[in-house]
């Protein structure tokens, strides 16, 4: 192995930035929504359960900054690990519903979303099989297990229905195989067969349809379809260049649904304002930038794979979220990484943050 090196400490930095701002943002956004008279809604209060979650999540990270990475490449440490998340995905399945959905499964009082842990998995799946025969990345011999092994995770995923889990894993899979030098005609083949799928998937839901068609026009239902958008663009309009402060936000008052989770960056763009904004925006770029590099300068195929994947899984969410809360894309329900409320998504997120700072100590 490379020589061991410290971690990389602007990397390290930006991570630990992106969750103080993150604990700080769900305080603000679910202050008002808690009745501090009830003991029973204090001590379920978003930002105590945040803070618990960060705790939980920095314990994951350290130790797997502490790992030996190539013991995840272990055909019996890899293949425990995938089934034992396709385990959870199927006991999600069989779960209660949640407004609709079968995606998190209860234990004790807390809630665990698997799908969180599934975009580890794969990319960890993906990067085994790319460091086995990373020389025949176009031969069906690499190719079929992996869009096989993706596949099924999507498929589980979408019956959940979890629609932007799933194409966050298939867009990184297929991602980390461009790297890996996948051909261009196969990435053409798979444009041609997934558009049509896409808009299939789209298309045949009724929720997801009246999402999209208000999300081209949302002024059209300010207060039906179009209203999470609405609110959510009036929120970052209000903001202007500097905020209106701290705690100040507007929106946050019941008017923007899901301000402390899927719609946290609008609340940060009204009381941080278009520096705040734009702020958040640079360091996932500081992190794109640092973990990618860290892939780059380590020898080890799996470990550069894994660091690819991971940064592209984190950072693509990251833009999702940003781009449903400035309306560029139909909302999905995908958290802001690090930042928004959600213990699944923040533990999960920081553990593959450790992976790439673990990645980090043994570049070249």
């Amino acid at each position: 192995m490379a020589k061991k090196l410290v971690f990389d400490k602007p990397l390290f930095f930006t991570i630990t930035v992106l969750l103080l701002l993150g604990i700080v943002m769900v305080y603000s956004a679910s202050v008002f929504n808690v009745d501090p008279t009830r003991q029973s809604a204090l001590s379920n209060h978003p930002f105590l359960k945040q803070i618990a979650a960060a705790i939980l999540g920095l314990v994951a990270m350290v130790v797997a900054m502490q790992l030996d990475f190539r013991r995840l490449q272990r055909p019996a440490v890899l293949y425990t690990i995938v089934g034992g998340v396709v385990g959870l995905l199927i006991l999600a399945l069989l779960s209660p519903e949640v407004n609709s959905t079968n995606r998190w499964i209860f234990v004790g009082g807390v809630s665990i979303q698997p799908s969180e842990l599934a975009k580890i998995a794969v990319v960890l799946f993906v990067a085994y099989h790319i460091a086995r025969k990373d020389e025949e990345v176009n031969e069906p011999s690499m190719l079929v297990p992996v869009a096989l092994g993706t596949s099924f995770f999507v498929v589980l995923i979408l019956l959940q229905p979890d629609f932007g889990t799933a194409g966050i894993i298939l867009a990184t899979a297929g991602i980390m195989l461009f790297l890996a030098g996948l051909s261009w005609r196969f990435i053409a083949l798979s444009v041609v067969v997934a558009l049509p799928a896409l808009w299939f998937l789209v298309i045949s839901v009724p929720y997801r349809r009246a999402r999209l068609f208000s999300f081209l026009e949302p002024e059209l239902d300010p207060l039906g379809g179009g209203y999470q958008v609405v609110q959510s663009m009036i929120a970052v309009g209000s903001g202007g260049p500097w905020g209106l402060g701290l705690g100040q936000s507007v929106q946050k008052l019941h008017f923007l649904p899901f301000a402390e989770s899927d719609f946290i960056y609008g609340v940060l763009a009204e009381e941080l304002g278009l520096i705040g904004a734009v702020g958040v925006v640079l360091l996932f770029a500081v992190f794109f930038w640092r973990g990618m590099r860290a892939g780059h300068k380590v020898r080890e195929p799996f470990a550069k794979y894994m660091a690819w994947g991971l940064c592209t899984s984190i950072v693509l969410q990251a833009f999702i979220n940003i781009s449903v809360a400035v309306s560029l894309l139909p909302t999905t329900g995908t958290p802001l990484p690090l930042i928004s409320y959600g213990g699944s998504s923040l533990v999960s997120t920081l553990l593959a943050c450790g992976l790439v700072l673990n990645v980090s100590q043994h570049g070249t």
